[in-house]
């Protein structure tokens, strides 16, 4: 097993572990993130029926234009920004973070700082 791979078994392990604390509501929602090495994404999720609300990546066009680097932080807080947005729109104010397992640093928490600027309650 390489390093990568138990890296990603660590990051699964504390995800599942996370999950059994945090769910996610129709009037607070569970906004979950999820990084690769190229992307970042964020989903507004109510899992009592198992839907997603509102979606955000910097794999959008209309991101994907506006920025040289798709895996930056400056990325990261765009599709924080762009989330927030479009919970207020759906009428959400308020969340519950759900940060993939990951650290909260770096990209994590660029994101999570925008989308609490742009109006989102954890």
């Amino acid at each position: 097993m390489t390093n990568k791979e138990s890296r990603n078994i660590g990051r699964q392990l504390r995800h599942r572990r996370l999950r059994k604390k945090v769910s996610g509501t129709a009037e607070r929602p569970r906004l979950a993130v999820f990084r690769s090495l190229h992307y970042i994404y964020a989903q507004l999720i109510d899992d009592e029926r198992g839907h997603t609300i509102a979606a955000a990546s910097t794999l959008e066009k209309a991101l994907r234009e506006s920025m040289a680097s798709k895996k930056d932080t400056e990325a990261a807080k765009a599709v924080g920004r762009l989330i927030a947005e479009r919970a207020s729109a759906k009428g959400i104010s308020a969340v519950v973070f759900d940060r993939g397992g990951h650290i909260y640093h770096g990209r994590i928490k660029a994101l999570a700082d925008a989308a609490r600027d742009a109006g989102l309650k954890f």
